[in-house]
């Protein structure tokens, strides 16, 4: 399990547009189809990572409880199915149902998304404020599989409700996420 963490694109780049398909629903959404009023969370994620499974309940549960206050999520695969079969598609969407995402789970065959937001591991988060400008980056908190801190999402809580009182979390506080290396077709 080799630890790869966040480029860290620059605060302040706009939102890359991309149109995707969502594995849950069958429909090709874009970043207008899934932002939020008052923001937006791409995650990238994938079924296999265990950095991912480690925080998926948690993804639920933050979802769950900015939804209703006008933030958008999307999480996007981009891993290569060849070599990582459990990434596929219908693998998403049964983990989609099974764990009940309350947001879209996209899926990102060319990989041109995952690398117009130079996402590098699952998972990675960018937050982006009504203008669709990020305004975060990085880690959803300090926890890790086997590090016994527990899966709270403090990090990406408190840049979201810095972002619902029209503000930003400071850049130096602003950490990488960790996590597997998105898988690259070769």
């Amino acid at each position: 399990m080799a630890a790869t963490p966040s480029v860290m694109l620059p605060l302040g780049t706009p939102a890359p547009d991309f149109a995707l398909p969502d594995t849950v629903s069958g429909k090709t959404l874009t970043f207008d189809d899934v932002k939020g009023d008052k923001g937006t969370v791409i995650m990238f994620i994938c079924n296999h990572c265990p950095y991912v499974k480690h925080v998926n309940p948690e993804l639920v549960r933050v979802a769950r409880d900015y939804i209703p206050k006008g933030i958008g999520f999307a999480a996007i695969s981009a891993n290569d199915i060849t070599r990582y079969p459990d990434d596929a598609p219908d693998k998403m969407k049964e983990t989609a149902e099974r764990l009940g995402y309350p947001f879209p789970y996209l899926y990102d065959e060319s990989q041109d998304t995952a690398r117009a937001y130079q996402a590098a591991c699952t998972p990675d988060f960018f937050v982006f404020d009504a203008d669709n400008k990020l305004v975060y980056r990085g880690q959803l908190d300090d926890s890790r599989p086997g590090n016994d801190i527990p899966v709270t999402g403090k990090d990406l809580r408190r840049a979201l409700d810095l972002l619902l009182e029209g503000k930003i979390m400071p850049e130096e506080e602003q950490k990488p996420s960790i996590g597997c290396s998105i898988k690259w077709k070769e």
